[in-house]
């Protein structure tokens, strides 16, 4: 068994970040969507402006909003307007195929790699 890359939404720009949140990250439902993440899945949050790389999990956000919001302990780390990669990963004992979108500026889905 091997932990495998699955979903990946590339160079998106956080837009939001609330520290006063429980946790979490937000992202726009219709990225969660074209992306195959779920919501409550554990993902990896690479931030391509400081280097910071953080753990937490998926909630659903306004959809066609283009939400990307960093919240709890995460809002320290990754601010409004970094660049970030979020990854699902997935076991499995087959290669898998991962599902990788390209966003805009304004996190409005471009294409899928």
């Amino acid at each position: 068994m091997r932990w495998m890359l699955r979903s990946k939404i590339h160079n998106a720009t956080v837009i939001d970040a609330n520290v006063d949140y429980i946790g979490s990250v937000t992202i726009d439902e219709d990225l969660i969507e074209r992306s195959g993440l779920m919501v409550g899945e554990k993902v990896l949050v690479v931030d391509n402006t400081n280097g910071a790389r953080i753990e937490t999990y998926v909630i659903k956000g306004e959809r066609g909003s283009g939400m990307i919001c960093m919240n709890g302990a995460a809002a320290h780390r990754i601010k409004v307007g970094d660049r970030v990669i979020i990854m699902g990963f997935e076991l499995t004992d087959e290669p898998i195929r991962p599902r990788i979108i390209l966003v805009d500026d304004d996190n409005r889905y471009l294409s899928l790699l």
